[in-house]
C-alpha cells in the first residue's frame, strides 16, 4: 500500500446539493421548495413554536415558578437557636446530632438573626458578618481549625 492508494471510504463522502441547477440535478427550477406560499420564499418560516394561531404549547402548559436543586441540602441557622442548642463547640456533624439539621445536609450558614449570650466556637461553617460579630461579643470564636 502507497499513499497515493489511500482514498476514502465507500460514501464517506457525499457531495453537497447543489440547488436550482438545471431539471437533472434533482432540484431545479424551484430548488425543492414547491410552488408558491410562505416556505418557498426566502426568510419565510414562522417563528419557532408557532401553531398556525393556535395557542402554541409553551402558552397552554401552566407555569409553576422555580424550585432550587441546592436548598434542601443547604441550611440556615438562627443565633437564638444555636444560643437554645446548648452546644459548645459546634460544628456540621454536631448540629446533625442535636437534630437542628437534617441528615443529608451538605451546608450550614449561621446567620445573625436573634441574640445569642454564651461564648460557643464555630468550627468549618459559614457566618454572615453579623452573626460572627454577635458571637464574638458573646465570648465565642469564629474559624476554620
Amino acid at each position: 500500500m502507497q499513499l497515493n492508494d489511500l482514498k476514502p471510504a465507500q460514501g464517506s463522502k457525499k457531495l453537497r446539493n447543489r440547488v436550482g441547477r438545471g431539471h437533472s440535478s434533482g432540484n431545479g427550477k424551484t430548488c425543492g421548495r414547491g410552488i408558491k406560499g410562505q416556505k418557498s420564499r426566502s426568510g419565510g418560516m414562522p417563528k419557532p413554536g408557532f401553531e398556525g394561531g393556535q395557542m402554541p404549547l409553551q402558552r397552554r402548559l401552566p407555569k409553576r415558578g422555580f424550585r432550587s436543586r441546592t436548598s434542601p441540602l443547604v441550611a440556615e441557622l438562627r443565633l437564638d437557636t444555636l444560643d437554645k442548642s446548648g452546644l459548645d463547640t459546634v460544628d456540621l456533624a454536631s448540629l446533625k446530632a442535636a437534630g437542628l439539621l437534617n441528615g443529608n445536609t451538605i451546608d450550614c450558614k449561621i446567620i445573625g438573626s436573634g441574640e445569642i449570650t454564651r461564648a460557643v466556637k464555630i468550627v468549618g461553617l459559614r457566618t454572615t458578618a453579623s452573626a460572627a460579630k454577635a458571637i464574638e461579643a458573646a465570648g465565642g470564636s469564629v474559624g476554620s481549625e
